[in-house]
């Protein structure tokens, strides 16, 4: 009964932590090389992270520098740069990629603040998922004669109250990344 409890508490944590890591690759102004995370380069005919074909570094508070260990992979990293979603085009210097983020307009961090209520909202769906799930196997337990109903009423009491922690810790990290965002 406290494993399954504990196996809900884990799986919410590991929500919040997928929730944190969401939010490191959305750019807010600032040069972040988690924004680059999910870019995958084609090199020798395999799709590879960037991090594994370069070095990525910040240069100064705007700017990113992706040095590549094998200087023939600088033109497919550039490519794969430009292919992304991240919107940014890097300038190529024959050595490395400098990528300057630009300064968010009004209207992108207000688009930004969107997404990030749509991840917050996504990782709240997925925790109360767990809560019934964890629910569930309480209920299941109890018609199996494992515990007693007031064991069932604590089970539920604490599932519940493991919910609303991990609840207030997705809008306590939403509200530090729209503030991250919204500040100029």
């Amino acid at each position: 009964m406290k494993d399954v409890l504990k196996e809900a508490e884990v799986k919410m944590d590991k929500c919040i932590s997928q929730l944190e890591y969401e939010f490191s690759t959305i750019r807010a102004g600032r040069a972040n090389p988690g924004v680059l995370d999910k870019i995958m380069v084609d090199y020798y005919g395999a799709l590879t992270p960037i991090n594994q074909v370069a070095a990525i570094s910040v240069a100064e508070a705007r700017i990113l520098v992706v040095q590549p260990w094998d200087q023939s992979a600088l033109k497919l990293i550039e490519k794969a740069i430009l292919a992304s979603d991240i919107g940014i085009n890097p300038t190529n210097d024959g050595k490395a990629l400098r990528i300057v983020f630009p300064q968010l307009t009004e209207e992108r961090r207000k688009d930004l603040v969107k997404t990030i209520h749509k991840y917050g909202e996504e990782a709240k769906v997925n925790i109360r998922n767990i809560r019934r799930d964890a629910m569930d196997k309480f209920k299941a337990m109890k018609k199996g004669s494992e515990i007693t109903e007031d064991d069932l009423k604590d089970c539920e009491k604490d599932t519940q109250k493991s919910t609303d922690k991990h609840i207030e810790k997705v809008d306590e990290v939403c509200k530090m990344k729209e503030k991250e965002i919204m500040t100029v």
